[in-house]
């Protein structure tokens, strides 16, 4: 069975969910059905315990080679197959496991202003109403003891923006030319071109791609009583998830997590003042990021006229990703 030719790699809340949707519509590649297999994050299986929520998205790891391989299998012939887990970055024992499996694998990285990324990530958590702490400073600030305790790395808002550290440490596995790395910003202000570079990159025909579908749009639930309320109820049934089949977690949890994103106002931008207090947490890796690649990536450590990304109001219908599970 065939295992990936190209991976997206990092980072999360960087665009990957809508690129990888934008790559699956390419005649020439074919993308896993489950986007975020997270495979390589494990040697065998994944741990059982960790943050809320974390126990559900442990159970949706495609950990076994035959299950992961049994993504590619529909594959066309002629095809390349990729897949997509934006942790893979972060994760360096995971970076050697691609190594040692798949050494001429390509690879995508796509890099959002560390700040943003880290707001992103908290507000994601927030909507699905497994952050408990209403403030993204004040959870921030959480983040050493919840690593500590052993939270999944999704709860990792400030260390996942650190590209600077995980790009040092991945270049010294792979050669330069199989990895790609572009800025997130280029995703949002110049799709076409982006997703050129892109298909160049892997080697197959431009000008195919014309969009990239807005994809996980992250809502902003306001911090009512009623919020406060259903994310209880939402986290006291994600940890009552592991010891249920899946189906019923889903049926119990799905319902809280639709009501409480019902009408939620679009993410809403930091302030200066917010902004301010993160950026000394990125400062050096910043500049480790600049000696490592030759760009320059000074305007994070800046305040911004505008948020980083594809904020507004959520299209219709679209529901915050569950990217462990089968695309729609």
């Amino acid at each position: 069975m065939p295992l990936p030719n190209f991976l997206t790699i990092g980072a999360p809340k960087a665009g990957t969910t809508a690129l990888h949707s934008a790559l699956a519509r390419h005649p020439r590649l074919f993308m896993s059905p489950v986007k975020e297999p997270k495979f390589f994050l494990s040697d065998g299986p994944p741990p059982t315990k960790g943050g809320p929520g974390d126990a559900q998205t442990y159970r949706e790891h495609v950990w076994r080679r035959e299950d992961y391989e049994a993504l590619f299998s529909e594959a066309p012939p002629g095809t390349l197959t990729g897949e997509s887990t934006p942790f893979y970055l972060y994760d360096r024992a995971a970076q050697r496991r691609i190594r040692e499996t798949i050494p001429d694998a390509r690879l995508i990285v796509v890099l959002r202003d560390p700040v943003e990324r880290a707001h992103s990530n908290w507000t994601h958590l927030w909507s699905a109403g497994l952050e408990p702490v209403g403030d993204v400073l004040r959870a921030c600030a959480e983040e050493e003891r919840r690593v500590r305790a052993g939270w999944a790395p999704f709860w990792h808002y400030l260390r996942l923006g650190r590209y600077g550290e995980q790009l040092e440490h991945l270049y010294t596995l792979f050669p330069r030319e199989q990895v790609l790395v572009y800025r997130y910003r280029d995703l949002v202000d110049r799709p076409v071109d982006t997703l050129d570079r892109i298909f160049r990159f892997l080697g197959v025909e431009s000008g195919v791609v014309t969009e990239v579908p807005r994809e996980n749009v992250t809502a902003h639930p306001e911090p009512t009583r009623g919020h406060r309320m259903l994310s209880r109820a939402l986290r006291v049934g994600a940890a009552m998830g592991r010891f249920l089949p899946d189906r019923v977690n889903v049926a119990l949890t799905d319902p809280l997590e639709r009501r409480l994103q019902d009408q939620a106002r679009p993410r809403q931008p930091l302030t200066w003042d917010q902004r301010e207090k993160l950026i000394p947490y990125f400062t050096e890796d910043v500049a480790l990021l600049q000696r490592v690649t030759g760009e320059d990536f000074s305007d994070w450590l800046r305040p911004r006229e505008r948020s980083g990304g594809l904020v507004g109001t959520r299209p219709n219908g679209q529901r915050q990703a569950r990217n462990g599970r089968p695309q729609p």
